[in-house]
């Protein structure tokens, strides 16, 4: 189990080319990736976000990806020698028309555009993926470390909420049956106050104790919230990503406490009740949090 919340940075250097990359995810339903990268290393965009889609499944992903290349020392420079003599023609002409000396140097032709020319080198970007590779691979592995270890103590402090609704689904099962009988104590108890003696086996009173008794039966949802926390378990022991299970768990779960609270008209059991809802609540943030 694993959160949604963590960073990572990974840094690598070869041959002047250096790699610096920082992996940052926040909790979010889906997965969404925010990648900065520098536009000269733009042909790798789509192998970056394989490599980091290949390690997150849930949360919202902010990469950035800084680079710097000294490699191949200082670019060549070359001079239009054709276009410097054009400039120089024309200089001399402007002076002569204008009667102005001519005092130009070889500075003003140098100044003059197009003539100096600085040749770019062609950066091997297919070159560089493997350099790039290594520090989003060591990004990733920071990241992941922090988000295996905060994963740890929410798998412990989702527990605890399961251990405290399963205390208060075997308190509830345990006084559940009770429930019926006190029914026909109480139910007795009012025909007597009325005035009439009826008797305690008469067919109408077993009916009418049946019939409450099947309405406010509450074993099949014990059962399944039983089941839930069975499943609960097993996502707590799996190694996969287990976010999106648990959020549906715990939606299931709501469904059935919903349910025992609106069928038990007992007093105990409505408290009981309550106490699993607010359990329920802090389980259902803290899943928000699990990839």
């Amino acid at each position: 189990m694993r959160s949604m919340t963590g960073y990572g940075r990974g840094e690598t250097l070869r041959s002047g080319a250096k790699f610096t990359v920082e992996i940052s995810t926040v909790n979010r339903r889906q997965s969404e990736l925010s990648l900065h990268l520098p536009r000269e290393l733009e042909l790798l965009e789509s192998r970056v976000r394989d490599e980091i889609n290949a390690k997150v499944s849930r949360g919202r992903i902010t990469a950035r990806i800084g680079f710097t290349n000294s490699q191949g020392g200082k670019s060549p420079v070359q001079i239009d020698a054709s276009l410097a003599e054009r400039y120089a023609r024309e200089y001399r002409k402007l002076a002569a028309k204008l009667k102005l000396c001519d005092d130009f140097g070889i500075d003003t032709i140098l100044r003059a555009p197009g003539v100096l020319q600085v040749a770019e080198e062609e950066l091997n970007v297919e070159g560089l993926w493997s350099l790039l590779r290594k520090a989003v691979r060591d990004a990733l592995g920071d990241m992941l470390t922090m988000r295996t270890k905060e994963g740890a103590h929410l798998k412990v402090d989702l527990q605890k909420r399961i251990h405290a609704m399963q205390g208060a689904v075997k308190a509830i099962a345990k006084r559940a049956p009770k429930t019926a009988a006190r029914y026909r104590e109480l139910l007795h108890d009012r025909l007597r106050g009325a005035g009439l003696e009826l008797d305690v086996e008469d067919e109408r009173v077993v009916r009418e104790v049946v019939v409450y008794a099947d309405r406010i039966d509450i074993t099949e949802e014990l059962t399944r919230l039983q089941s839930h926390f069975g499943q609960f378990d097993d996502c707590a022991k799996s190694k996969q990503p287990v976010g999106r299970t648990l959020d549906f768990l715990s939606q299931e779960m709501n469904r059935e406490i919903n349910t025992i609270g609106s069928k038990a008209n007992d007093a105990a059991i409505s408290k009981l009740v309550v106490r699993m809802k607010s359990e329920l609540v802090k389980f259902r943030e803290q899943v928000q949090n699990v990839e």
